[in-house]
């Protein structure tokens, strides 16, 4: 199982970015797909995941309303764009797969429920 984390990169407070991850290996329907990520001396983070339908979303107090992840399975790939941006935003962005089997519409914010990580995808946002 591979999770391919891409779109990072810097930006300026107030712009816009939209990460990818595409995942091979897998039944990707069966599978809820999260980004956390984890800035430098903190702890790793939840910010959003999406159901392996794509029906149900969670996402994180602290970016509600400038994100949005969206999933097209026939790709294979989940998106999270994140409009905004603050420097508070700098991170490593990961994206995760949980495995929800027959329960499609299942979404999951903790680190231990995820199966397989990808690599992270940088992300600094200057002030």
């Amino acid at each position: 199982v591979q999770l391919q984390a891409s779109g990072g990169g810097l930006v300026q407070a107030g712009g816009s970015l939209r990460l990818s991850c595409v995942a091979s290996g897998l039944t990707f329907t069966n599978y809820a797909v999260g980004w956390f990520r984890q800035a430098p001396g903190k702890e790793c983070e939840f910010v959003a995941c999406i159901s392996g339908n794509g029906d149900n979303i969670a996402s994180a107090d602290s970016v509600k309303g400038r994100s949005s992840i969206s999933r097209e399975n026939y790709e294979r790939t989940v998106y999270l764009q994140m409009d905004s941006l603050k420097p508070e935003d700098t991170a490593v962005y990961y994206c995760a797969a949980a495995y929800s089997g027959g329960a499609y519409w299942f979404t999951y914010s903790r680190s231990d429920e995820y199966d397989y990580w990808g690599q992270g995808t940088l992300v600094t946002v200057s002030s």
